[in-house]
């Protein structure tokens, strides 16, 4: 029996199926424009483009112009690259301009689908970024396309680390930029750590447009993008530290896998002090508990961690002495990625490698806060629906499913539950064995390279041959990819999130077309093409025959979007293919999160060995489970995105107002604002309001005049006078302090005093905005504790963290007052002097470069350096030979 709700969506269609028929007409509208778009010149389109410019800048609204600049656009993209659009493509791009994620299935061309929206959006001229996974994707994504954005008349860049600054400004100045979301986070920290605005790389934050926006805006966004610099080397202590914990038991720790955390249990903790002491780390009589051991218990805790919580081949590898993180979602290695708190370091000790110094924070920001910046945002993937409810809550993103231009003809079946892992991987090795009998072309994901490398022991053992695709083969990965859909093809694969790189049914043409081309550079690459179309449209027959793409799963993800991103690379543009997951009880999502109950059952059902389950309920069972874990995951980031939301409001602050400071042509009033300021607090503390004369201290104003403000003013005197209130002896240290400085703007000169000003407050608030990240940091680490107090942490954050930044302003008007008073111009005979010491500076240089060649002239008969005859024939830059540091031609060799 249905129920109301089943009924309701059979009679009005489900909130997705309203918004897909509502921008069914838009689609109709670009349909019709065709033949008048397609009658245009290749001049007319990029004329168009500069017609549709034009209108916008007049007050034409983007939606207006949807239906031309989409025609347009389909047109070019014809023309340049020989794709023309599907309507769903169409679709796809309709959504996003509107500020949706387009849930599109794999290979349903989502590359091209960006081009619509990023192409309208441009035309304002505030630019539009798309956003990729990987530098490889960015790069490819842009050569690619900007065929297209070429034909109408756009600039395409493309933003990947290390780029020179003119190479980097010179993307951003784009129509349309490709980047990383790594890159385009800390060119942003970058932006507001810079002193000039024309250093600065972003010009506005008009438009994204995310691919594999669920990778990008929920699995990274665990951690945030930090700028660090160097702190103090404790290398020797992580060492040390790393030496106790292999003798630690297991019952002096407790470990919570879920929540990732190893703490001490009471034996464990005298057990450490008993070691740490006999090590000498410890002082004698000091325990674990006193304040002084904080940063000790840190050390131990973090090693602890490191040990039991982070496994090699897993989390990490370890490269070229280095120990480089693996990406848990795409399987990826993530160079120049640390993990903070020392547990780098401490990974680093345990493996035996270098250990890095730890690093303190010049700046950081989250993929949260950073992507919130944009006026406009739209996202694309294959999955996204399981994560709707995160999208709109934190992003205000919808998620509307693009149907498939083709129906999906792949066949999912249910999963296959084994008692133990050996049973499960030698059910799966019989299941490859009689698919690939048949030439079915198999993926099989796992979960860690490990077990990915475990595997492939297996299946060589069985004489099968097959490529692996995991954070080792990094370089060979689009290769590996294209290749996955041959004939008799075996791939095994970490993980396959935003691989940017279709499997497709006998090979990918493209892929072939460049390796032949680039074995034989001589081949007339048309009749290339033609031939390898040919063999590769064959082959995609009989791997239909032979049943498609078979996609094995020997595990399940803590994410069931992670599952069906691998479910989704098989039956691309309704090819057949199928899918099943082959778990165990001994999987750690079964382990840790799967139903006490289903063990039970499965218990009581008898099974025999190498026997499995098969049944919807285990299904339902385990998508419950999954859907436990992605609750919990989507709580602890909305939990670290509040604690980030308090410092996130400072952060605008402080940047908008650096940004406001770079912008100005003159702070005089500024400065004279916080020099007032400053008096104002120093009155107040010497000599509060309504007190008597007796009471004010008047020798301590006069101290913290001189060396606030630079002036010896008579204080006491003033004081001692009749008639001086607080109110009198503010104007009198105003006047004085407006004087003393107007005499300093003189003396160096307007335009140099604005300089002046201008760079010491922008460098007075970055150290400040240093310092004030740290002291947030070490709030937030505690800050935890007072739940047992009964008090919020997070309001007990808020409130200190805004009492915090109170602080940092008043600070900042102190320092920046304080450094402006010091200053003061060269006197002329300084300024010689600096001016002569400079030039024996550079004469000592040049005599030290020139004393060898000098020594070799010497050494030749009859050289005097005294007598210019016998120095032979010299060049007229060559060093005079007299031992002065002048070139020849400036010294003895002058033409007179």
């Amino acid at each position: 029996m249905l129920g109301i709700g089943s009924i309701a969506k059979k009679v009005f269609g489900s909130a997705n199926d309203r918004k897909v028929k509502s921008a069914r007409p838009l689609v109709a509208q670009i349909n019709a424009l065709e033949p008048q778009f397609q009658a245009l010149s290749d001049d007319d389109l990029k004329a168009k483009t500069n017609e549709f410019r034009d209108r916008a800048l007049k007050g034409e609204s983007l939606d207006a112009l949807l239906p031309e600049a989409f025609a347009n656009c389909r047109e070019a993209a014809r023309r340049a690259l020989g794709l023309w659009a599907f309507d769903t493509q169409l679709l796809g791009g309709i959504f996003l301009h509107q500020g949706n994620i387009a849930e599109m299935k794999t290979g349903e061309g989502k590359t091209l689908v960006a081009t619509f929206p990023a192409y309208l959006n441009a035309l304002t001229g505030k630019g539009v970024h798309i956003v990729t996974v990987n530098d490889y994707l960015a790069r490819r994504d842009a050569e690619w396309m900007s065929k297209v954005y070429g034909a109408l008349g756009m600039t395409t860049g493309v933003v990947v680390p290390e780029q020179g600054e003119a190479d980097k400004k010179a993307a951003y100045a784009c129509d349309v930029t490709y980047a990383t979301n790594n890159e385009l986070g800390f060119d942003y920290l970058r932006d507001n750590m810079k002193s000039e605005l024309d250093q600065m790389y972003q010009r506005y934050h008009n438009f994204a447009i995310v691919d594999e926006v669920d990778s990008i805006l929920i699995d990274e966004a665990r951690t945030p993008l930090i700028i660090s610099g160097p702190a103090q080397d404790r290398s020797e202590m992580y060492a040390a530290i790393n030496k106790v914990i292999p003798d630690i038991l297991p019952e002096h720790y407790t470990l919570d896998e879920k929540a990732r955390q190893a703490t001490f249990t009471e034996e464990g903790n005298d057990f450490l002090e008993e070691r740490l002491t006999a090590l000498g780390l410890l002082p004698d009589g000091q325990t674990l508990y006193d304040p002084e051991s904080a940063t000790l218990v840190h050390h131990v805790s973090q090693a602890l961690r490191a040990h039991v919580l982070f496994t090699r081949e897993k989390d990490y590898i370890v490269r070229d002495d280095q120990v480089v993180l693996i990406d848990e979602f795409t399987g990826r290695m993530m160079n120049g990625r640390r993990l903070s708190d020392g547990l780098h370091q401490a990974i680093e000790a345990k493996e035996g490698v270098g250990i890095k110094p730890e690093n303190v924070t010049l700046a950081s920001v989250t993929f949260q806060n950073y992507f919130r910046l944009y006026d406009k945002l739209g996202g694309m993937t294959g999955t996204a629906a399981t994560e709707a409810d995160e999208f709109r809550e934190i992003y205000n993103l919808g998620v509307v499913e693009v149907p498939t231009n083709r129906p999906v003809a792949r066949a999912d079946e249910h999963d296959q539950v084994y008692r133990t892992a050996k049973e499960k991987f030698d059910g799966v090795v019989a299941e490859i064995k009689q698919a690939h009998a048949k030439g079915q072309p198999i993926l099989v994901g796992t979960t860690s390279i490990e077990k990915s490398e475990f595997l492939a022991g297996l299946l060589r053992a069985e004489g099968i041959t097959f490529n692996v695709l995991n954070a080792r083969q990094h370089e060979q990965e689009a290769q590996i990819v294209a290749d996955a859909g041959k004939l008799n093809a075996v791939t095994i694969a970490t993980n396959m999130a935003g691989r940017g790189t279709d499997i497709q049914l006998g090979g990918n043409v493209e892929m072939r077309v460049l390796q032949a081309l680039a074995t034989d550079p001589q081949a007339d690459p048309e009749a290339l093409r033609a031939r390898i179309e040919a063999e590769v449209a064959d082959e995609k027959e009989k791997v239909k025959a032979a049943g498609g793409l078979f996609v094995l799963a020997t595990e399940r993800h803590e994410s069931r979007r992670i599952d069906n991103q691998l479910r989704g690379r098989s039956g691309r543009q309704g090819d057949p293919g199928r899918s099943t997951f082959f778990l165990s009880l001994e999987d750690d999502l079964m382990r840790i999160f799967g139903s006490e109950r289903l063990e039970k059952v499965l218990s009581g059902l008898g099974m025999k060995e190498g026997e499995a389950i098969v049944h919807p309920w285990v299904n339902k069972s385990l998508e419950r489970a999954q859907a436990k874990v992605e609750a919990r995951n989507f709580d602890i980031r909305k939990q670290l995105l509040k604690f980030d939301d308090v410092m996130n409001e400072q952060r605008k602050v402080v940047f908008h107002q650096r940004r406001e400071i770079m912008e100005s042509a003159d702070l005089a009033d500024v400065v004279k604002d916080m020099r007032d300021q400053v008096i104002d607090d120093l009155v107040t503390i010497h000599m509060p309001p309504k007190s008597y004369a007796d009471q004010w201290d008047a020798e301590g104003l006069q101290a913290d005049v001189v060396a606030h403000l630079g002036l010896d003013l008579p204080v006491v005197g003033w004081a001692a006078e009749e008639g001086v209130d607080d109110d009198v002896m503010r104007e009198r240290l105003e006047e004085a302090a407006d004087k003393y400085m107007g005499e300093k703007a003189d003396a160096f000169g307007a335009e140099t005093m604005r300089n002046v000003e201008k760079q010491i407050l922008l460098k007075t608030i970055d150290e400040k905005w240093r310092e004030h990240l740290l002291t947030l940091e070490h709030l937030r680490s505690v800050v935890g504790m007072r739940g047992y107090a009964q008090r919020d942490p997070l309001n007990e954050y808020k409130t200190e963290g805004f009492q915090l930044f109170e602080k940092l302003l008043d600070s900042l008007r102190t320092d920046v007052t304080k450094k402006l008073s010091q200053i003061r111009p060269m006197s002329k005979e300084e300024q010689e002097r600096m001016i002569a010491q400079f030039r024996q500076q550079q004469a000592a240089a040049a005599a030290a470069m020139v004393a060898p060649a000098i020594a070799a002239e010497g050494a030749r008969a009859g050289f005097d350096e005294n007598d210019p005859a016998t120095w032979g024939n010299l060049g007229r830059n060559d060093l005079c030979p007299c031992g002065s540091g002048k070139k020849f031609k400036h010294c003895h060799g002058r033409l007179a």
